[in-house]
């Protein structure tokens, strides 16, 4: 039976104390110190995990001043400051109090369009300030991968750059002026001010000041002769620009970019704007050797390139494998008869046409002489589409998330990833690279940032076998040397984090200078201690890259556990489901609550901790689920209510809150699919604890509507009944209960052929190739018996002869909710019911995706070979393979030509990239315009939307994204049943689904 976890990591006295003096004091953000909660927070990017005592989530400048201030009475508390979390060498991960900014602090406060700045709160998001400037003109430059997630805080912190820093810079070139907070509980601001002005700044940020600035002017010239010159050179304390050319102007502020929050916490930034430039071109050149495609780099750059980025074959063939290709493969075709092994990426961008156009041509000419040379160069296409050159860095973007799903218990990890040498030794540099990761055997992929000599690459190493561990050392010693030996540095972007213990070696005698500016600040290393230095005074020790590792706890789980729930072992922590996009629609749970535990990352990071749990207690989950025993239920009714602390209830609380949207299974770059794990943890977790009737209830409705529709009216009509809506709302958890279709399905079609089922008839038919059979389900059939007899009517139209199969029940809603063992019953029998169909030649066709979409994932899933070979198509799927001159007759309205628009069900967009293309294709070849609503997730998900603990997130998803583009639209389509249900429900107004409306064109 499932043992109950009582084991729950306490909060010292002392933190704890701390913590009761902070809500006293008066601090208005929050405070987690769940285990649930603190775990979200033990890991980023990086094979790290530290365990953090509490989470403290300020809204504004003055709860951290609180931090801080409360912090003076408890001076052994320290801190981390987190923003993002996309970290890759774990900068934010702390055994003390997080201080995260990026659930409160994420306002735009004030943006002079004149003047060219914006002033933020560190946790605003870097593409969501895009987003807000665009209108305007402008847009804040350093263009990193995570930039959908990434918080301003956390780039200045790392003093992020990416993407076209040889023409933008770094953050720090952007950073106008800083407001912070000391550990000490005082304000800081920094900006750029004459030398002479620092005598008149008052207290302690004066002191500060002056002490930094005749310091450091004392030191210029080590100073100068110590570092190298190189783009993305990244000191942690940038001694080098806290002066100007001339040292007349001073600016604090330049130390605090790339200080890992080591030394004050940033709230708030004034940050320069780039007006943005018209006019684009990417020009995507493809190579037959990655080597040829680095030793081209220096060439492209001299071209007046914005930005040269380079991807190796290793990374273009997983991009290959996911849904992101779908977007880019007609802007990265294949050459005949050659394999691309690397692709280089070059931006070209201005504000003058002509100057634009000529700097494009002036390369393509070179290229078109160097195609099929010596030079590798084997084709190239070029794109001055903004959304195709989206298109294209977004899969770029996604690169390092892609690295991930490497297939192997051996994944990429990042730890040796952003070496920076000067750009003209790049291509040596590489190829001594390789050659030390082959001799480990090992294989990797390479992407980044060649115009910077800022190479990504991220060996693989199974980081739960000891021994790759200590691999993972002695990798990190190698590249130190190897980087030394070409003049580079061995962090070129990503900051240090645990990498901090290399730090002495490349700064030499400047290490006490480092070490000196941490005392100023933080004299008794309270701040990220050990990241970055550590202060002269004292015994503090810096970290190390032997620092805890997420592997060391994933390895205390038996490999046949891992391997078996690997949907939640292999995230790696990129993070990508913290899109901050309301329009994506990935994992809306997290979006509607900003609650890390609310997402794949977090659910999966609760799953191994909770299988890691079972196994200390020597649990193996794949024997209790095959065993299927429950407790009495009395026991379980008793642990139901007994209030004792139990792991498993953190767990299922986080689980509870998943939509089963299926979005993650697509969108997350490894695959971290989350209802399928959840559904078997749920499954688990009722073996000692009792289900809610409304979960009996959902599992049960494909058996009970069809029942139900036989008395339609009646069971309406009760209802209707307002007391009926309550005490279905008090008793079972259950609101706004859809009511059947009158007329019923049956009553519809009565008459009709589509209803006449003879399978024998049917196998000897004598038109059987013009037989469509449509599969019910009991959503549509049921709830919503109008859209499946506009099926049928239109197919008749097209020409063939439509066949309603009998109804079958699915399962998704028993999977949905954990009944595991009666999904694989139903599922077993559906599926050679639908074999025997198939067996026959006789095409299927389903109307709601999410169901259909059950057929082709949790059927192979939980069958296996067992599901056999029955294909369930989507209504698009079969139109759009219709001949045009058929979909042409569909064109009932002559000349004019109607326009509507789509909103696409978030799992059929995401598990079918190609649907909402398809409906427009059909729609064009019937003649009729179709737009696509760009929108996430409506907020209904099947029955989510009707349970009473979720209404409110319900309502809050429904409004973020959906309701303001249905409000635009002139003619709203879905092709979801919840979904059209949800706007029923929201705006009064049932959208038709795109079958019902090219019907209706015919009249």
């Amino acid at each position: 039976m499932l043992p109950r976890l009582d084991t729950q990591p306490q909060l010292s006295a002392l933190y704890q104390a701390y913590l009761n003096d902070l809500r006293a004091a008066g601090f208005r953000g929050d405070i987690e110190t769940g285990y649930a909660e603190r775990l979200s927070a033990a890991t980023d990017n990086s094979v790290y995990q530290l365990l953090p005592q509490a989470i403290v989530l300020p809204r504004d400048h003055d709860d951290v001043l609180l931090v801080a201030k409360t912090a003076r009475q408890h001076p052994q508390v320290y801190f981390a400051a987190r923003g993002g979390g996309t970290g890759t060498n774990g900068q934010s991960l702390n055994s003390g109090v997080v201080v995260d900014m990026s659930r409160h602090m994420r306002g735009i406060l004030e943006f002079n369009a004149e003047e060219g700045w914006v002033r933020v709160q560190a946790g605003c998001i870097k593409d969501e300030l895009n987003a807000f400037l665009k209108p305007h003109g402008y847009f804040f430059a350093p263009d990193l991968s995570t930039s959908n997630r990434a918080t301003i805080g956390g780039m200045i912190n790392t003093d992020a750059s990416g993407q076209g820093s040889l023409v933008y810079g770094k953050t720090s070139d952007h950073v106008q002026a800083l407001r912070c907070v000391l550990v000490s509980g005082e304000a800081l601001y920094t900006e750029a001010a004459d030398i002479g002005k620092l005598a008149e700044m008052p207290g302690t940020s004066g002191v500060l000041h002056r002490a930094v600035a005749e310091r450091l002017k004392a030191k210029r010239q080590q100073i100068l002769d110590t570092f190298p010159r190189l783009n993305r050179f990244l000191t942690g304390y940038d001694l080098e620009h806290v002066y100007n050319d001339d040292l007349s102007r001073f600016d604090l502020g330049r130390l605090i970019c790339g200080s890992e929050g080591s030394l004050a916490f940033v709230t708030e930034a004034k940050l320069h704007l780039n007006p943005i430039e018209p006019f684009k071109t990417l020009i995507n050149i493809k190579y037959r050797s990655f080597e040829k495609a680095l030793r081209n780099a220096p060439f492209l750059v001299a071209a007046k390139a914005t930005s040269v980025e380079t991807v190796d074959s290793k990374v273009l063939n997983l991009a290959r494998e996911d849904i992101i290709w779908h977007q880019v493969k007609e802007l990265i075709t294949d050459v005949p008869g050659e394999a691309m092994q690397g692709l280089n990426i070059v931006e070209f961008n201005d504000t003058d046409a002509d100057a634009q156009q000529q700097k494009v041509d002036s390369l393509c000419a070179r290229l078109d002489e160097l195609c099929g040379g010596d030079s590798g160069i084997i084709g190239y296409q070029l794109t001055s589409d903004l959304a195709a050159i989206g298109r294209i860095y977004a899969m770029r973007k996604k690169a390092v998330g892609l690295l991930g799903n490497t297939p192997g218990r051996a994944k990429p990890q990042p730890f040796a990833e952003d070496t920076a040498v000067p750009p003209e030794n790049l291509a040596d540099f590489i190829m001594d690279f390789r050659a030390l990761l082959d001799n480990h055997q090992l294989h990797y992929g390479m992407f980044g940032h060649v115009d910077a000599g800022v190479l990504h690459v991220r060996p693989a190493l199974d980081m739960t076998d000891p021994a790759e561990e200590q691999r993972l050392r002695q990798i990190s010693d190698q590249v130190v040397a190897l980087v030394a030996k070409y003049g580079g540095l061995m962090w070129g972007e990503h900051g240090k984090g645990f990498r901090s213990e290399y730090a002495p070696t490349f700064f030499g005698a400047l290490w006490d200078e480092l070490r000196w500016v941490k005392s100023q600040f933080d004299p008794d290393n309270r701040m990220n201690p050990g990241k970055i230095c550590v202060p002269l005074e004292g015994d503090h020790q810096l970290v190390s890259v032997d620092g805890p590792k997420r592997g060391a706890r994933d390895r205390q789980i038996p490999i046949t556990v891992r391997d078996s729930f690997s949907g939640a072992m292999t995230c790696n922590g990129n993070g990508l489901c913290f899109n901050f996009d309301a329009d994506t629609p990935m994992c809306p749970s997290y979006r509607v609550t900003g609650q890390r535990q609310h997402s794949p990352k977090g659910r999966a990071g609760l799953m191994r901790e909770w299988l890691r749990l079972l196994a200390e207690r020597g649990v193996d989950p794949d024997q209790l689920e095959k065993s299927g025993q429950k407790l009495p239920f009395f026991n379980r009714l008793r642990n139901q209510f007994s209030g004792e602390y139990d792991f498993s209830r953190e767990v299922k609380e986080a689980m509870d809150g998943c939509l089963a949207c299926k979005a993650c299974a697509s969108q997350c770059p490894i695959k971290v699919d989350v209802p399928t794990f959840r559904a078997r943890f749920m499954n688990l977790y009722h073996q000692r604890y009792l289900r809610p009737i409304k979960d009996h209830l959902i599992a049960s409705v494909e058996r009970s509507a069809p029942l139900m529709a036989r008395f339609a009216k009646p069971v309406n009509m009760l209802l209707r009944q307002r007391w009926v809506q309550g005490l279905l709302a008090r008793t079972v958890g259950m609101v706004d209960s859809p009511l059947l279709s009158v007329p019923t399905l049956e009553q519809r079609l009565a008459g009709d052929d589509a209803l006449d089922w003879d399978l024998d008839k049917l196998v000897r038919h004598p038109q059987k190739d013009k037989l469509l059979l449509i599969v019910q389900d009991p959503f549509t059939s049921y709830y919503d018996a109008a859209v499946v007899a506009a099926l049928v009517q239109l197919v008749a139209r097209l020409g063939f002869i439509p066949k309603l199969v009998p109804f079958k029940p699915n399962g998704k809603p028993e999977h949905v909710k954990g009944f595991l063992s009666r999904f694989a019953k139903t599922a077993g029998d559906a599926a050679a019911f639908f074999n025997t169909l198939a067996e026959q030649g006789l095409p299927l066709v389903g109307v709601d995706p999410s169901l259909v979409l059950c057929y082709r994932d949790e059927y192979h899933k939980v069958l296996g070979t067992a599901r056999g070979n029955f294909q369930v198509q989507l209504v698009q799927e079969w139109l759009v393979q219709l001949p045009p001159a058929t979909l042409a007759t569909l064109n009932g309205k002559g000349s004019a030509v109607p326009t509507a628009t789509l909103f696409a069900h978030c799992t059929e967009k995401t598990a079918v990239p190609a649907s909402e293309a398809q409906w427009q294709q059909v729609f064009a070849g019937a003649g009729y315009n179709l737009d696509v609503a760009s929108v996430g997730c409506c907020g209904m998900a099947g029955t989510y939307g009707h349970e009473q603990e979720h209404q409110a997130s319900s309502k809050a998803l429904y409004a973020m994204s959906w309701q303001p583009k249905v409000a635009t639209a002139t003619t709203v389509l879905a092709t979801g049943y919840s979904c059209r249900c949800q706007v029923a429900r929201m705006d009064g107004q049932k959208p038709l689904h795109p079958v019902q409306w090219l019907l209706e064109q015919q009249s």
